[in-house]
């Protein structure tokens, strides 16, 4: 049966809040010796699009090499802010001929970055077949070739049938090399259950990445198409974040699946070491 598409409301999302326990908050601190740089707070009225000098909107429908199931808009129906968060809704209805709408943003031609620290403090979705991510790709794809020559970065990724989970990836190489780790809440838990601080930092010989403060996974080996070390990861990447329906790793919803879904975005900050 389909669900009706509907709008989040303020009194569902005030109580959705409340029973997390979870105010608006700044989250944690910085390390120390890390000095903000940029970011969205998402202050913007109620309502409104993302801020279009921060943000661009991705849109289409072609599976986005992973056979995923929604069209992307640029419709502030599947993104926009309420009580000071972005909002990504992914609503299952027919567009484009597709069956599930959602949105990705990034902040290509706007912002990019060689090295930093990378937050988002989220509370994420929680249904059979979603996939939210927060990531990096390459600004430029002629340094070293196209994907996955010039390198991904995922700071964190999640699906729908792994809700307590979150995973970190980087992708590298031609032909395709990927190396990560996860994290795990504890039993019963999931990632919807409340907001989460989600962070990568990024030097030039080594990744590290958190949740909530506490490191779960390190890189400090990779290569690509013969170049030196640390290549791919040494030039400008771009900030993305979307909320995927379906595709090769969730697999796609199912009849227990239920929609609207939403990926909850407290900030986005972006942080570069001090000399």
């Amino acid at each position: 049966m389909k669900i009706v598409t509907q709008r989040l409301s303020l009194p569902f999302l005030g109580l959705a809040i409340l029973l997390t326990g979870c105010a608006l908050t700044s989250g944690l601190d910085a390390p120390a010796g890390w000095t903000l740089v940029w970011a969205d707070e998402f202050n913007q009225p109620d309502g409104s699009a993302p801020d279009p000098s921060r943000w661009n909107h991705a849109t289409g429908g072609s599976g986005w090499g992973n056979a995923e199931l929604q069209h992307y808009s640029n419709s502030t129906d599947n993104a926009y802010i309420q009580d000071g968060m972005l909002v990504i809704q992914a609503n299952e209805e027919t567009s484009m001929g597709r069956n599930y709408t959602s949105a990705r943003l990034h902040t290509m031609v706007w912002a990019e970055w060689t090295y930093g620290r990378f937050e988002i403090r989220a509370r994420l979705p929680n249904t059979p077949g979603i996939w939210p991510a927060f990531w990096l790709l390459p600004a430029s794809a002629t340094r070293y070739g196209t994907w996955p020559a010039g390198g991904e970065i995922d700071i964190m990724e999640m699906i729908g049938s792994q809700p307590g989970r979150v995973y970190a990836t980087i992708h590298y190489n031609n032909p395709h090399r990927q190396s990560g780790g996860h994290y795990d809440l504890p039993a019963g838990q999931t990632f919807a259950d409340d907001f989460h601080v989600f962070a990568l930092e990024w030097e030039p010989e080594e990744m590290r990445w958190y949740v909530d403060g506490v490191l779960y996974h390190t890189e400090t080996s990779w290569f690509t198409n013969n170049a030196p070390f640390p290549a791919p990861f040494d030039q400008p990447f771009y900030l993305l974040i979307n909320l995927a329906v379906g595709g090769t790793w969730p697999g796609s919803p199912d009849e227990t699946s239920a929609f609207p879904q939403y990926l909850f975005v407290d900030y986005v900050r972006v942080y570069q070491k001090e000399p």
